[in-house]
């Protein structure tokens, strides 16, 4: 059955993603480009409850729905199918590729439902696109690939592939105490210890960068630490703001930075979404991924030629396997400055 823009108008539609926090930052892609282009009567979320704060202010959704997977996790699964049936969905998009929502999605009573071949329930579905890696597809591109199977008349259209995010005025209040002057963000963390630029790099990265207005060290409560440890290096140019804002707070901060250094992680999609300019840096973990940054102004720095162990694997590892880390010591952090004046004239052309 072809689903047209005039058959969605009036529409509801489900959009599942309960996978990192990466992940569901560029689900807001989707969001964009189904109210852009369809119209329906309303878009509705299924996300992790960690990452329910980015959607807060989202003006295009009626309703998130919530997943506490950390505190009985199959048991709110549960709740949550009996939420969604309640819906009465339309459509159900799951961009989630496991067990857990596919089971979700299989029974939720949705007249159509919709995601990647490799779900275990994907035998289910009624409409369904492999999930695949090629050179330069971005998980937007992927993400987008099941949109234009599911909507056919989005196959000629020009889709959009940043995602947004919209931080409140009150999140921008927050953070304006630390825009008075020109001031760059570090995000020095990731889940994974081989997906982050090592603590001693990122020291010598700022001292070799001699930046004379403010360095705002960014991440979450967890992260603390490792900022407070840089910061130590310092004068009280370098503020550790580790657990003191939210994530969209982080991001409006993010947005006006003269150039943030992120790792393949969280905060690299921050700002793609807030079209900030950005640095990152790719240590275990390449590109072909498909978690490339998508700002106007964006590069990648990894290793130089090829590493015979890397990638090591598609997340990371809490330590290097073959315990050299090549792929992170060996980064060019001259790059990484030659990427901040870069950064400052862009800055300045935008500003003409």
């Amino acid at each position: 059955m072809a689903i047209n823009r005039s058959l969605m108008t009036g529409k509801k539609i489900l959009l599942i993603q309960t996978s990192f926090i990466g992940d569901i930052i560029l689900l807001s892609s989707a969001i964009e480009n189904i109210h852009r282009h369809l119209a329906p009567e309303s878009i509705d979320i299924l996300i992790n409850q960690n990452s329910e704060s980015l959607y807060r202010y989202h003006p295009l959704l009626r309703k998130i729905h919530s997943w506490n997977k950390k505190q009985h996790k199959y048991k709110n699964l549960i709740q949550l199918i009996g939420q969604v049936r309640k819906e009465k969905y339309d459509v159900v998009l799951n961009f989630h590729r496991y067990f857990s929502t596919g089971l979700l999605t299989a029974m939720s009573k949705v007249k159509l439902k919709a995601g990647f071949s490799d779900n275990p329930f994907s035998f289910m579905y009624d409409k369904k696109v492999p999930f695949t890696f090629h050179e330069n597809l971005h998980e937007v591109d992927r993400n987008h690939l099941l949109l234009k199977m599911v909507f056919p008349d989005l196959q000629s259209a020009e889709l959009s592939r940043r995602p947004v995010l919209y931080p409140s005025t009150g999140d921008r209040a927050r953070v304006s105490i630390y825009q008075q002057n020109d001031y760059l963000c570090i995000c020095p963390s990731s889940v994974w210890f081989t997906k982050q630029l090592p603590q001693d790099r990122w020291i010598d990265l700022i001292h070799m960068l001699g930046f004379k207005g403010s360095i705002y060290l960014l991440g979450g409560p967890d992260d603390h630490r490792l900022c407070e440890d840089i910061k130590l290096n310092f004068d009280d140019k370098v503020v550790n703001l580790a657990g003191e804002l939210t994530l969209l707070q982080s991001a409006a901060l993010m947005q006006k930075a003269v150039i943030n250094y992120v790792n393949d992680s969280a905060p690299l999609h921050l700002a793609s979404a807030m079209n900030a300019p950005v640095c990152a840096f790719f240590c275990s973990t390449v590109t072909d991924f498909g978690f490339y940054p998508l700002a106007d102004f964006s590069k990648v720095l990894q290793i130089e030629g090829s590493l015979y162990c890397r990638p090591c694997g598609k997340h990371g590892y809490a330590y290097c396997p073959e315990s050299h880390f090549r792929c992170a010591y060996e980064i060019s952090l001259a790059k990484a400055v030659e990427a901040f004046y870069e950064a400052q004239q862009y800055r300045n052309e935008q500003s003409d």
